[in-house]
């Protein structure tokens, strides 16, 4: 990979937030709902249920 997703995310003016392995982590824009790794997926699961 010619870069690191992280920092060409940076780069470009993007937000890149990141919490300890295995903590439970869940992120939205607008449409977009996603979580940062398996433990999410509660968390993950009630922002969807919220944001409809």
């Amino acid at each position: 990979m010619p870069f690191l997703l992280e920092s060409r995310l940076r780069e470009l003016g993007g937000k890149f937030v990141v919490k300890p392995n295995w903590a439970d982590h869940v992120e939205s824009d607008g449409k977009l709902i996603t979580g940062q790794n398996p433990q999410s997926s509660a968390s993950v699961a009630k922002a969807v249920i919220a944001a409809l």
